[in-house]
This record gives C-alpha cells, sequence and structure tokens, in this order.
C-alpha cells in the first residue's frame, strides 16, 4: 500500500520536467519568465523539506505528514490539469488568449500545492517505510522465538529449510510493488512524452496521485493499521537554545571548563568560544531552565553547524548551474532537429571536481549557443521563434553530460561531506540542507538573471535576455556563469583550507560519495 505513493513522486516530477516547453509554448511566456517560475518552484520545495523535517520531529510525526502532503499533492495536480484551457479555459486550443485569470489562479495555486506534497514525502516518506518494515520484522522475530522454544527439538535442517522459505516468501510478496513502481517510472519517463495533449500530460499524475493516496488510505483504516511513532522533539530546537542562552550572557565574559555545565565530559574547543556562555552553570539554589543553560554537547553541536555555514554557502553556484539543465537547456532542445564503475572520492575532492565540472559545463554551453544563434542567423530565423533550427539536437549532448557529472559528483559529495562533519544529532536536517543550499541555488538563479540583464542593458544596449531565446544571447549569461563558478572555485578552496575538521569519525558504514582518505581525517588541506 505505501510503495504507491512513490507513484505521485515520480510522475509530478514528470509533470514539472516538462514544465518549461508548456509555460513558452501554450502561456507564450519569455524564457526568462518561464526559467524563473520554474527555478523559484524547484527552489522552495527543497527548503520548505528542512522546515518540514522540523515539524515532524516537534510536533507531527511522520505519518501526519505523508497524510497532509500526500491531499496537497493530489490536489495540486488535479488543479494544474483543470488549469489547461481544453478543461475549463475560455476556449479550447492550447493558445495564449485560452489561458484566463481563472486559469491563472489555479495553476499559481497548483505549484506551491505540488511543493508541499514532493517536501512532505521527501521528509516522512522513506522513515515511515522503514518503520513499517521494522516493526513487521520486530513482531515476525518475536514470533520466531517463540516457535523456536515449542519446537527445541525439531531437526536444525527443517528449520533453516523453514527459515529460507519464509525469506523467499518475504521476496516474492514485495516483487508485485517494485515491478509497479518500475512500470510507472517507464511509462512516466517513456510514454508520456509522446502524449501530446497538455490535459493528459497532466491529467495522468493527478489520477494516479488519487490512486496511489486511496491505497494508502486503505491500509490507514485496516484494523491492522500503520505503526505511528510519537514526535521525540527536534535537535534544532536545541540549537536555537544555544544562541539564546549564550545572548542572555553575552555581557560574562568566556568562562573557563570548570564554570561549564559539562556533566558527560564533553571536550570543549577552542574555537567560537562565545557560544560557550550558553553553557555557564547557574548560581547554586537557582531554578535550572534549559533557555538559560545548555550543555557542553549542544553548545558544541551548535559550533559545528556555524562552522559549516561558510562551506554551505559556497555551494549555492553549484545550484545555480544546475538550474539550467530543466530551464534553459531544454528551451534550447525544444526548436532543435531530434531526428538525429564505481569511483571513491575524498569529498571535499570531489566538491572542488564538480564545481571545476561546473565551469567546463558553462563554457561548452557558450560555445553551442554561440554555434545556435549563427545558424539562427544564417537562415533567417531570428524572428522565427516556432521554427525548426536546422542544427542537430546531440549538439547540446555534451553540456548535459557535464551538467549530468556535476550533478552526481557534487550531490554525492556534498552528502558524504555533511554526513561525515555533521554531530550525530543534527545529520538528519544537515542532510536536506544539501537539497536546500542546491534549491536555494535554483532561486538565485532568477536573481542572477535580473542582475546580469540589468548591466547588460546599460548605455543603452540591448538586454540579453529577450521575449525569445532567438533574440537573448544567452551564450554571454553562461560566460558570466561560468566566471561566477571559477571565483566561487577560488572561494571554495580557501575556505577549505580554512575549515577545521572534525578530529576523528564515528564508526559508520561507507556512504555514497566514496570515503575519507587519511588527510581528511587529519584536517589537512584538500588543496
Amino acid at each position: 500500500m505505501m510503495i504507491a505513493l512513490i507513484w505521485a513522486d515520480i510522475l509530478a516530477g514528470f509533470a514539472m520536467y516538462v514544465m518549461m516547453p508548456y509555460l513558452t509554448n501554450v502561456w507564450k511566456l519569455s524564457t526568462t519568465h518561464a526559467a524563473g517560475i520554474i527555478n523559484i518552484w524547484n527552489g522552495i520545495t527543497p527548503v520548505l523539506a528542512i522546515s518540514f523535517a522540523y515539524v515532524v520531529d516537534a510536533f507531527m510525526g511522520n505519518f501526519y505528514m505523508l497524510l497532509l502532503s500526500s491531499i496537497a499533492y493530489s490536489v495540486g495536480l488535479g488543479l494544474l490539469s483543470m488549469s489547461t484551457p481544453p478543461v475549463s479555459g475560455p476556449c479550447k486550443d492550447y493558445k495564449k488568449e485560452c489561458i484566463g485569470h481563472t486559469q491563472k489562479v489555479m495553476f499559481y495555486v497548483a505549484l506551491p500545492l505540488i511543493a508541499v506534497g514532493l517536501a512532505g514525502h521527501m521528509v516522512s516518506l522513506t522513515p515511515f517505510l522503514d518503520l513499517q518494515t521494522k516493526n513487521e520484522s520486530k513482531e515476525k522475530d518475536e514470533k520466531k522465538k517463540e516457535k523456536e522454544k515449542e519446537d527445541e527439538n525439531e531437526n536444525k535442517n527443517e528449520k533453516e529449510k523453514k527459515s529460507s522459505e519464509e525469506n523467499e516468501n518475504k521476496i516474492f510478496l514485495q516483487i508485485p510493488g517494485v515491478l509497479m513502481v518500475l512500470i510507472v517510472a517507464i511509462v512516466g519517463g517513456i510514454g508520456l512524452p509522446y502524449i501530446k495533449p497538455w490535459s493528459l500530460r497532466f491529467g495522468i499524475p493527478a489520477i494516479c496521485s488519487v490512486v496511489a493516496n486511496v491505497f494508502f488510505f486503505s491500509g490507514w483504516l485496516k484494523p491492522l493499521n500503520y505503526k505511528h511513532k510519537k514526535p521525540e522533539g527536534s535537535p534544532l530546537t536545541a540549537t536555537v537554545r544555544v544562541f539564546v542562552a549564550a545572548a542572555r550572557n553575552i555581557s560574562r565574559p568566556v568562562p573557563g571548563s570548570k564554570e561549564l555545565n559539562n556533566e558527560d565530559d564533553t571536550p570543549s574547543t577552542r574555537s567560537l568560544r562565545c557560544f560557550d556562555k550558553a553553557a555557564i552553570k547557574l548560581p547554586e539554589g537557582q531554578h535550572s531552565n534549559k533557555w538559560k543553560v545548555c550543555n557542553v554537547r549542544e553548545v558544541e553541536d551548535t559550533k559545528i553547524g556555524v562552522r559549516l555555514l561558510p562551506m554551505w554557502l559556497t555551494f549555492i553556484v553549484i545550484g545555480i548551474v544546475l538550474s539550467i539543465g530543466n530551464t534553459y537547456y531544454l528551451e534550447q532542445a525544444n526548436r532543435m532537429d531530434r531526428k538525429l564503475g564505481k569511483i571513491k572520492y575524498a569529498p571535499p575532492i570531489g566538491i572542488a571536481t564538480g564545481m571545476l565540472l561546473s565551469v567546463l559545463c558553462c563554457i561548452t554551453a557558450a560555445k553551442v549557443e554561440t554555434r545556435r544563434l549563427h545558424r539562427i542567423r544564417d537562415h533567417g530565423l531570428l524572428d522565427k521563434p516556432d521554427e525548426k533550427i536546422p542544427m542537430s539536437i546531440f549538439a547540446l549532448l555534451p553540456q548535459f553530460m557535464l551538467l549530468a557529472s556535476v550533478d552526481g559528483i557534487a550531490n554525492n559529495s556534498i552528502t558524504g561531506f555533511f554526513r561525515h562533519q555533521t554531530p550525530e544529532s543534527m545529520r538528519r536536517y544537515l542532510a536536506y540542507c544539501t537539497k536546500g543550499v542546491l534549491g536555494l541555488g535554483h532561486m538565485a538563479s532568477g536573481l542572477s538573471v535580473y542582475v546580469v540583464g540589468k548591466v547588460s542593458e546599460r548605455n543603452g544596449k540591448p538586454n540579453w535576455f529577450q521575449y525569445t531565446l532567438n533574440k537573448s544571447r544567452l551564450d554571454r549569461y553562461y560566460w558570466v556563469l561560468a566566471g561566477l563558478s571559477a571565483v566561487n572555485l577560488v572561494i571554495y578552496v580557501i575556505v577549505a583550507c580554512f575549515y577545521k575538521y572534525k578530529e576523528s569519525l564515528d564508526d559508520e558504514d561507507e556512504v555514497e560519495g566514496g570515503e575519507m582518505n587519511e588527510d581528511f581525517q587529519e584536517r589537512k588541506c584538500c588543496c
């Protein structure tokens, strides 16, 4: 039942992926306007996930977050489908004049609802599935132990045979759910692009989302319903308490080790000593208050989060570069001819590699766009934005491949970096910060377009971002991004050299994104 919710994520992702051509071809929005809408949505979604993670831990729990986000998904996708002209427009053609005020309202309400649905699933779907699986396996283990006590005299070979049969049955029962997810993914990735009416392109994901919710709710209403886990509080609350307590004691001198509330003998680091004021012991006889005095462990966890901030901010430019993949790259491909092993690396080096690849990606994109604009001028297509351009779509392949490399290497490396460097209590949230900072990059992309456009039209020169892509100078914007990425790489290397890495790592399994090398563990520079 639960696995059906993955359908909504897959098909909603497809619906949003094709949004750029919909806005430019049907709504007739300018490329810049359409890209701004998509980038803001792509940025808001992961940022929402950070706040939702706090709400889940502090108040709601995963089940109710899934309940609300799944409803938001269905309503959002339903409104998106209804906003298309054939469903409720003043006329039935996919033209600008058939997009009325009502359709615009439904569309702009649908986008935040879909963002809420995706962010809620991002936070709660996997933990809730894990909880059901763990509870089921725990119950089976308890029944198995009771049975083993009753059948102590049973032959050992027969026990092993039964155990293997149970595992085979469990795997067999999981196969239909996995197959359904694969089928939906194949249909969404291959079948839906061949469906021309936009009302069906958006309507099919909406219908599948409703069906998935029916499956989910039916599991809730069954006598043996889902297992719940009460909210246990958020570690972010402790971080806020550290700031509040430190602010209360801001006028007091930095305390010595004997003045600190250090019940578990946590070593106090010498950096960011101002936060140690949050752990100053209260005078004897004074009532203890968590908002007045914190312990050293909470202070040290907060220090780690603050030290991560400069590194975290350098990842925003990567998000800006990634934002051009499902906006400007798709718009470039929209009118072009369509006929035609595992690496281990230290996360800081992987991040730098991703930044270097982002520079190469922007340079490649700039050169290809220059070539495309020359082809447009040579064939007199400057004022014919709907005409096919006599240039193979495969000319965009190198920049897409480089962008995919940036996405894969940078994402995995940033995740690995946070996984090793953050305290245990904050890892749940800082994992979302990986996506959140890239989401901020998507939103910053709109700001960068605005700023670059304003600068480009100084002294009476034409703005680089015109109504159509053919008249725009996207190649120059790509060169700006290449320069920005190069500067960001230099800043990252400087920050990485001065960043204080954790001296020791907790015992844990290897994470996606490679393993830490000795230099990284010993706090040596990655450059």
